[in-house]
């Protein structure tokens, strides 16, 4: 069985290889294991979700990154296990739960939660959208890629899993820097991003404060990556196919 992890950004992707990807380049991690970059954003999820399985092989899909927190109580470098994903539309899309089980079994050690994620078109980047989200889906995370993937697998019968841990708190207003230097592909244009900053350098302490906020939930992604293998080399009967 072939598990493709889907990854956004190059900087969640590091905590899984060290080699150097371009978006939607595809490499293989073990014998039964792809890697893609799929760049942020459903659409660029759902793209590669498809393509690892129609083109690839993959028989199994797992959402691999950061989120958002929506509640008070989560805080950098949380996991988020959920079994639950709740779609902009209010779908509600699901984790296989064998392969869930056995993952939060192996992930126990962690800061480990598994209360529903949820997902967005668009960067939630302030406090008071954060809250109203969670209102509105009773969520306690959100990302923008997970559903799309999540909609894929459930198109063509594979397990999903997301495994995704928190970046920036609920209470938390993105630096406007981050939208401002934003490109197509959902990656930060560095060039546009010190160009606002020369022209707002009151920006700079909360890009600082994200930066950390984010190398906490790296560290996390990098400590789950070693137990990858067995993650992946889970195989069941009575997994949903």
């Amino acid at each position: 069985m072939t598990t493709g992890i889907i990854v956004a950004l190059p900087e969640e992707i590091s905590t899984l290889t060290s080699a150097s990807l371009q978006q939607g380049e595809i490499i293989r991690l073990n014998n039964n294991t792809l890697l893609m970059l799929a760049g942020a954003g459903p659409e660029n999820a759902a793209h590669a979700a498809y393509q690892l399985i129609k083109y690839e092989g993959a028989s199994r899909l797992i959402s691999w990154g950061c989120a958002a927190a929506l509640v008070d109580y989560l805080t950098p470098g949380d996991l988020i296990l959920a079994e639950n994903l709740i779609a902009e539309d209010q779908e509600i899309l699901k984790c296989d739960p064998n392969w869930l089980s056995y993952t939060r079994e192996i992930l126990k050690h962690l800061s480990l939660f598994q209360e529903p994620l949820t997902t967005s078109q668009h960067i939630v980047d302030t406090a008071e959208a954060k809250q109203r989200l969670h209102i509105e889906t009773q969520a306690v995370a959100v990302d923008m890629e997970s559903a799309a993937i999540a909609r894929i697998a459930k198109q063509h019968h594979c397990p999903f899993l997301l495994i995704r841990s928190i970046a920036d708190t609920a209470n938390m207003n993105l630096p406007q820097a981050i939208a401002r230097a934003m490109n197509a592909e959902g990656r930060v244009d560095i060039s546009k991003l010190l160009l606002f900053i020369l022209k707002k350098p009151s920006e700079i302490p909360s890009l600082i404060h994200l930066g950390l906020c984010f190398s906490s939930a790296k560290k996390t992604l990098t400590a789950i990556a070693k137990h990858l293998d067995k993650i992946v080399g889970f195989e069941s009967k009575t997994l949903n196919t």
